[in-house]
């Protein structure tokens, strides 16, 4: 079937509807519309985008595609830019919507930030107030970052890296896009777990890389695909969560540490370890990063406070040794010349003082009992799905029952004020089945309950 043709008769079915229709009427599904013209996903999604562009359709994240309302007789028609702007980006929308901010009735059982009651607002605004009444907080910054604050860093990845080789960013998204765009030349593969962050997917694609998918289980990435996956692709990166991975939770085992850093070396690739998750582990002892066992300049670290500590906080930062650190600072540069002073300030104040640990020891804890609160609701409600167990990080994965599609089970929950995400996004490839990712970092343990009671509605209704 040829998917322009596809594209062709979804746009022009979602014009009528739209045209046909009243302002803030729902408009057809994704699911609907890719049965009633036999069209892909990517394809739905790129005509929904083209018409939104024209003015005829508001997408809400997580509830769907409504008609918009009528533009005043006097408004500017700005229908040329669909087509200046051409053919859309697949997937282009997936960390936006992710990311949106939902209705303050709806429960968020996906969110990628903590509940606002687990962040330190209290000590983030007293550091944030300290640093902005320093005058030398307003002044120019090395586009690398100030010096404690990349110590800082340094000395929490371990191993041989040092300050001069940290570069700070506005938070692990722009970090992601600095290494991809600075170790990568448009048309290179990249490696990456699959499944994984959807963020990551999306920054290297925007840097033009063809993203290849290495399939996880719960010990990690599979070091004899991965082999196979750079012998194949001749690849010179790979983008690695060593520890909580997103979404599934894995935490590379040691054996298959030591053998990733051996294939890495042998091939002469960059691995981009994500810390992500580092202060999220909740049972046991997080392992050591990687970048601590890297002697020869193979391990790229990336890590951001952002997660840990509120959103608002957008500091992050790129560790890299040899010519890849210029390299990447340079990159940086030229995308934006520094992280704002007196967010650097205060972030050497926030993670340099006591309050800083007592924070991390508190959020364990919290985390804790939502995770079991989040398994036991699920346990109770939706025992038919299933699992593994995590030892940390925010998420769960849960893969659905046969015949129950994500996307539709994901419309049905934003019908109850219930927000949930496709799993279909973490895969850079085909799924191999129906997947949710669950969060317990983002609600307080009796609103993840009732959220898991809706979802169960959810679920009955579209098995019916």
């Amino acid at each position: 079937m040829n998917e322009d043709n596809a594209a062709a008769r979804v746009i022009d079915d979602l014009r009528a509807a739209a045209r046909s229709g009243r302002a803030g009427d729902r408009m057809p599904s994704v699911r609907d519309l890719m049965a009633r013209h036999r069209a892909s996903p990517a394809t739905v999604q790129q005509a929904i985008q083209r018409v939104a562009a024209e003015g005829l359709v508001e997408v809400r994240p997580g509830r769907g595609s409504f008609v918009a309302a009528r533009a005043a007789a006097t408004a500017h028609d700005l229908s040329w830019q669909a087509v200046a702007l051409g053919e859309g980006r697949p997937g282009e929308d997936l960390v936006a919507n992710l990311v949106a901010v939902p209705k303050p009735e709806a429960i968020p059982l996906t969110s990628g930030y903590l509940d606002p009651d687990l962040q330190p607002t209290d000590a983030l605004g007293a550091a944030l107030t300290r640093a902005a009444r320093r005058p030398a907080a307003w002044g120019r910054v090395p586009v690398e970052g100030r010096d404690e604050l990349r110590a800082w860093f340094a000395r929490e990845a371990g191993g041989e890296l040092r300050g001069g080789d940290m570069t700070v960013c506005a938070g692990a998204q722009e970090a992601l896009a600095t290494v991809f765009r600075g170790l990568g030349a448009r048309g290179d593969a990249v490696l990456v777990e699959s499944p994984t962050y959807l963020g990551a997917i999306a920054a290297a694609r925007d840097a033009g890389l063809k993203v290849v998918p290495v399939p996880a289980d719960q010990d990690g990435v599979r070091p004899d695909l991965l082999r196979a996956a750079f012998d194949r692709t001749g690849a010179k990166l790979f983008y690695c969560q060593p520890l909580h991975a997103n979404p599934h939770g894995a935490v590379l085992s040691d054996e298959r540490r030591a053998e990733v850093m051996r294939i890495v070396r042998d091939v002469g690739a960059f691995l981009v370890e994500d810390d992500w998750a580092r202060g999220f582990t909740i049972d046991g002892t997080a392992p050591p990063t990687l970048a601590s066992q890297d002697t020869d300049g193979h391990v790229v670290y990336v890590r951001s406070l952002t997660k840990v500590a509120a959103p608002g906080l957008r500091v992050a930062v790129i560790g890299a040794r040899g010519p890849a650190g210029t390299r990447l600072k340079n990159t940086r540069s030229r995308q934006d010349l520094y992280v704002a002073g007196p967010l650097q300030e205060a972030a050497i104040d926030f993670v340099t003082s006591p309050v800083w640990r007592r924070h991390l020891r508190t959020l364990q804890q919290s985390l804790r009992t939502r995770r079991d609160a989040l398994t036991r609701a699920i346990g109770e409600q939706l025992p038919e799905l299933r699992f593994a167990r995590s030892s940390g990080g925010l998420h769960l994965w849960a893969e659905l029952p046969d015949g129950v599609d994500d996307l539709e089970l994901t419309t049905a929950a934003a019908a109850r004020d219930v927000v949930v995400f496709p799993g279909r996004a973490w895969f850079a490839a085909e799924p191999p089945g129906s997947f949710l990712r669950l969060t317990y970092g983002g609600a307080p343990e009796h609103v993840l309950a009732e959220g898991v009671r809706r979802l169960a509605g959810a679920m009955a209704a579209v098995r019916r």
